[in-house]
């Protein structure tokens, strides 16, 4: 074997325990698949938009009231959960980019009537651009700390399951009650998101095995979006 050859690799170690260039050609294959994951995204976004079934969800559950609204986040929870377990199993690369695509179409859905009520205000288009690269710009600097720094990041876990955990009973019994959940609401959930991402990067090289790439992308995927919406809730705040 040549001394530029890498040596077989093992399926069921973390790829922190693998030769250098492996941990490198994983950690390009998990945010290849992130990339992936966030071009479906657009391009259903787009159908939806082109076929105006956005405008239809925007009227029927943000208009229609918060039961409505809790049906499309169930629905779209369910499809999340069935991704989520799909992607997991490693040894089924097919099921697995079944999740990681039904992911980004879950998060298109529960995008639409969003982004179309946004896109109706006068400055829409501009606030959605600066929201996005707001959001990519903050993904790229937690990244760079998640795979750089050397303290081990562990600790985040448990605060951010329960804090995402309390964010949906609040958002639930706001939806219920037609309480408010103002600008400190979303500057807390981006700071929640930034802590997911944080100790989901750092895992992909200390939890994951070589075949488990799918499987950490749709974790960065859901933490990404969910930063962006709450990135692109506060810029509407200041209108």
């Amino acid at each position: 074997m040549s001394a530029f050859e890498s040596q077989p690799t093992r399926l069921d170690v973390p790829v922190i325990e693998l030769p250098e260039i492996d941990r490198a050609t994983f950690v390009a294959r998990v945010y290849q698949h992130v990339a992936a994951a966030v071009v479906a995204f657009v391009a259903i976004e787009a159908l939806l938009f082109t076929t105006g079934v956005a405008g239809s969800m925007r009227e029927y559950f943000l208009v229609g009231g918060g039961g409505r609204w809790l049906l499309l986040m169930g629905g779209v929870m369910v499809i999340q959960w069935f991704a989520s377990n799909a992607v997991t199993d490693l040894g089924n690369p097919p099921r697995q980019y079944v999740g990681l695509f039904g992911s980004a179409l879950g998060q298109a859905l529960i995008f639409a009537p969003f982004l179309s009520y946004v896109f109706q205000q006068s400055d829409g288009g501009a606030t959605v651009l600066q929201a996005a690269v707001v959001t990519g710009l903050g993904f790229a600097m937690l990244t760079a700390i998640g795979l750089f720094t050397r303290k081990d990041l562990s600790f985040l876990r448990p605060i951010v399951m329960w804090g995402f955990g309390l964010a949906l009973l609040l958002i639930v019994a706001a939806v219920m009650f037609g309480w408010g959940l103002g600008t400190w609401f979303s500057v807390a959930m981006i700071g929640l998101s930034g802590a997911a991402i944080l100790f989901q990067t750092q895992s992909v090289v200390r939890r994951y095995p070589i075949n488990g790439h799918i499987a950490a992308a749709i974790a960065l995927f859901s933490s990404l979006m969910t930063m962006f919406w709450y990135v692109l809730r506060l810029f509407m705040s200041r209108d």
